[in-house]
Order: structure tokens, then C-alpha cells, then sequence
């Protein structure tokens, strides 16, 4: 049999906050978005940039702590998997979705500073999404 590795390490910005669900067995699952930026020369010479947005998946605990500690800006390095799925829509059309699932998620920098209290840590919530029951592996 042939090797096989599927690994993939990015760094980048949250592009919102986390969402925190439980599935009906009562695990964590938690979904963001990370903009990764790249700047490169075009053929004339002139600086571009270029963003990419990757989501990202965590399970169990990890997702408890991004959920808690983790808000849109903050800067992560991510070490997981890549998944690729494939579903149909109510209207026939077959369509993929791709999604890094996380093995190890590391906060970097500092929280994010809130303007008018630097600082502070914005307040998270300490009420998990209650009833918030998906076995399901949705792709949105």
C-alpha cells in the first residue's frame, strides 16, 4: 500500500467569532473562519494582495476553548486535516465543501483590545447554545 498523508498547518485571523454547537450526544463542535493573506509581485511589478478564507473545524474540548477565548481578529496557528465532502441540494445540485478539522489549534498574540478598555477581554457568554442538538455533519 502506498503512503498516504493528509496534514495541513496554517496561520491566519478570525474572520468572526467562533460558533459553539453540541451534538445530540452532548460533544462540542466548533466552526470559524480564518483569512490567511499573501502578498506577491504581479508581471508589471506592482505589490498585490490576496486572501484566502479557510474554514476550520474543532471537537470536544479544543471547541469549548476557541468558543471561550477565541473572537474575530484573533490570530491562530492551526494543525489538522483536510476533509472534503460532497453532498446534493434539495434542488439536485451536487456540490463540495471543504473544511481543515482541527488536531491542534494554538492562540497566538495577545487577546484582541477593545477600544474604549485596553486591555479587557470582550465577555464571552457562559451559556452553551442549549438544545443545540446536530449529529449531523452539515456543510454551511
Amino acid at each position: 500500500m502506498a503512503a498516504s498523508l493528509n496534514k495541513v498547518i496554517l496561520i491566519g485571523n478570525l474572520t468572526a467569532d467562533p460558533e459553539l454547537k453540541y451534538t445530540s450526544s452532548g460533544t462540542a463542535r466548533t466552526r470559524f473562519s480564518i483569512a490567511i493573506n499573501r502578498q506577491y509581485k504581479d508581471s508589471t511589478g506592482q505589490l498585490q494582495d490576496e486572501v484566502t478564507f479557510i474554514p476550520i473545524v474543532a471537537w470536544g474540548t479544543q471547541a469549548e476553548n476557541c468558543a471561550q477565548y477565541l473572537t474575530k481578529g484573533r490570530s491562530v496557528a492551526v494543525d489538522g486535516r483536510l476533509r472534503i465532502d460532497t453532498f446534493e441540494t434539495a434542488e439536485g445540485e451536487r456540490r463540495k465543501v471543504i473544511e481543515v478539522v482541527a488536531s491542534n489549534i494554538q492562540f497566538l498574540g495577545g487577546p484582541p483590545r477593545s477600544a474604549s478598555e485596553p486591555g479587557t477581554v470582550p465577555p464571552s457568554s457562559d451559556q452553551p447554545a442549549q438544545g443545540a442538538k446536530d449529529d449531523e455533519e452539515v456543510p454551511f
